[in-house]
């Protein structure tokens, strides 16, 4: 890597086998912008069959398509959904047409349609308990899908794939990833799947292009925390501490890239500093920081941490955990009375303890 470079975009080749450098980029213009608020959309559950009579909040749902026999095909959710409005079924007056409003969760189809033959669809809460079964689904006044955000990646040096499209000897393109880069030219964390739309000679120096891509945009706090890790991993304690909880979940996209050392021997003891821990993120960022020091990763989620304890994250299983200043934590997390909600304090504790970690609480 050269150390103008700050972001490498990597890509496939056509056979999807082998990944290669596709360009080293200077900078990167507009990549970082709040995201839009998500699109809450009305759809109509008709022919319902409830399990229970339905809460107006339902929260996080999965909608099952069915085959003719009513087994699930696959599923397809929606986030947040609330009932706008029920009204007796035209069709079967012992059954409701329902109207939800909710939000589609991302990166699946927009539309989950009705398979031939199929005896409707099932809905299930987020802990796959089966709330009931309806007939079909609309989708009232589809909503238009928001243009997509351009970045441009600036002064690039192309390779392999990309200077023989640029060059005219090729026109397809595969799958992309665009990674930022520290000081050193290691990857300091991923910065999206771009999809390449236009190019020009950049005036950045003879031989270099300024690419047009197409991309989801990094959150705003990005741009104040990737430089605190552009000169390596921190050295300082608790640099998350001043951000929200997106800010401290995005401090967890470079630390996972930062783990560094073999993992120490069973038993060793590990405190935790828990003056910063008021919210679910800032568990992990300080229990990253517990076992593996300043800007240290172990885990973003309870799968993470169960994923690190098998090894390779700097601490081996069973250990034991000091947590100071535990009151803090008992105090913020997962105490509002909401459908979807963090661990609270207590679940986080049976959870360590679940997985023979001895938790001091100091």
């Amino acid at each position: 890597m050269t150390a103008r470079a700050r972001f490498a975009l990597w890509g496939e080749d056509e056979d999807h086998e082998e990944e290669r450098l596709w360009a080293l980029c200077e900078e990167a213009d507009n990549l970082f912008a709040d995201p839009p608020e998500p699109t809450r959309r009305h759809y109509e559950l008709l022919g319902c069959a409830f399990e229970e009579e339905p809460p107006p909040a339902l929260g996080f749902l999965a909608l099952k398509p069915l085959d003719r026999h009513g087994d699930p095909l696959w599923d397809w959710y929606l986030e947040d959904a609330r009932v706008l409005a029920t009204r007796p079924c035209a069709r079967d007056l012992s059954r409701l047409d329902v109207t939800i409003e909710a939000v589609r969760s991302g990166h699946q189809p927009a539309y989950p349609q009705r398979a031939a033959l199929s005896v409707g669809f099932s809905l299930s809460d987020i802990d796959d308990r089966l709330l009931g079964r309806f007939r079909d689904l609309a989708e009232v006044l589809p909503v238009e899908e928001p243009g997509p955000h351009p970045v441009r990646l600036l002064g690039c040096s192309l390779h392999g794939p990309l200077r023989d499209v640029v060059e005219g000897r090729r026109r397809y393109l595969a799958y992309r990833h665009l990674d930022a880069l520290d000081d050193a030219g290691e990857v300091l964390t991923q910065a999206g799947n771009p999809n390449i739309v236009a190019w020009e000679p950049s005036p950045r120096g003879p031989g270099l292009y300024d690419l047009t891509v197409h991309m989801d945009p990094q959150p705003s706090v990005a741009a104040r925390i990737w430089p605190l890790w552009r000169g390596g991993r921190p050295a300082v304690p608790n640099l998350w501490a001043p951000f929200d909880p997106a800010g401290r979940a995005c401090w967890l996209d470079p630390a996972v890239h930062h783990r560094t050392g073999p993992d120490r021997p069973a038993g060793d003891t590990y405190h935790l500093d828990g003056r910063h821990v008021t919210d679910y993120e800032g568990f992990f960022c300080a229990l990253g920081e517990a076992v593996n020091g300043p800007g240290g990763y172990f885990g973003r989620c309870l799968n993470g941490v169960s994923d690190a304890l098998g090894g390779g994250f700097g601490a081996t299983w069973p250990f034991t955990l000091v947590w100071h200043d535990h009151e803090t934590a008992r105090r913020c997390l997962g105490v509002q009375p909401l459908t979807l909600r963090p661990e609270s304090f207590s679940e986080l504790l049976a959870f360590l303890r679940e997985k023979r970690i001895e938790v001091v609480l100091a």
